[in-house]
């Protein structure tokens, strides 16, 4: 896996066109859309198995409320037996770069899940929000607010299940798929409310802690 990143701005009409040609319906994102992405937000990820594209990411890491943040806006990896490899590569280079921009802090992930599977993005992180049975804190709730409001989704979130409504248009997040991966715990009932064919998406968060970051704990 050649994992490689990039600024937005530097992702070419062709580049973008491999990029829509990825997506798998009913959720592929097509070239419309990842158009728009591109001046939303600022790196892309690129996973190869050789020269044949396995995924990608669209994220940018900012402060906020000056907490340091990885935010995944757009992310989809192809449905093959290396889905999880490409996913773990795809995390791995920007938990690294997380590392050099935020060096010594907590890091928070955030990102919209389009399906349970997708919590695998969350492997290795501490206090990962949504789970099963777990009653949301108010500053939990607080930062899928903040999160929501970043996405441009802030008025559809329902802060008690995570969960944004979907109205019908073309809507971001991470979509991985696997048919043999292991899923946390719980991650298939906090989908119990989520029409992804709709638009649906879950606002999820985990934190990867300094020290786990500095001991490699996320590298492939």
């Amino acid at each position: 896996m050649v994992v490689t990143t990039k600024d937005c701005t530097a992702l070419s009409d062709a580049e973008l066109e491999e990029l829509a040609d990825l997506g798998v319906e009913p959720f592929g994102f097509d070239i419309g859309f990842l158009s728009k992405e591109r001046e939303e937000w600022v790196l892309v990820t690129t996973v190869r198995d050789g020269r044949k594209l396995r995924g990608y990411s669209f994220c940018t890491l900012e402060r906020i409320g000056g907490t340091p943040s990885l935010l995944v806006g757009v992310a989809s990896v192809d449905r093959t037996s290396r889905a999880e490899s490409a996913l773990k590569a795809m995390m791995a280079d920007q938990f690294r770069r997380a590392l050099l921009a935020f060096p010594d802090e907590d890091v928070l992930l955030g990102t919209r899940l389009v399906r349970a599977d997708g919590f695998c993005a969350f492997t290795g992180l501490v206090d990962v929000v949504p789970t099963a049975g777990h009653r949301p804190s108010g500053e939990e709730r607080a930062w899928a607010r903040r999160l929501a409001k970043r996405f441009g989704a802030e008025s559809r979130l329902d802060d008690r299940t995570f969960v944004v409504k979907g109205d019908g248009s073309a809507a971001g997040g991470l979509d991985f798929v696997h048919p043999k991966v292991k899923l946390p715990e719980g991650a298939l009932e906090v989908f119990g409310a989520v029409d992804s064919a709709r638009g649906d998406r879950l606002v999820a968060f985990g934190w990867a802690m300094a020290e786990d970051l500095a001991g490699g704990k996320f590298s492939r």
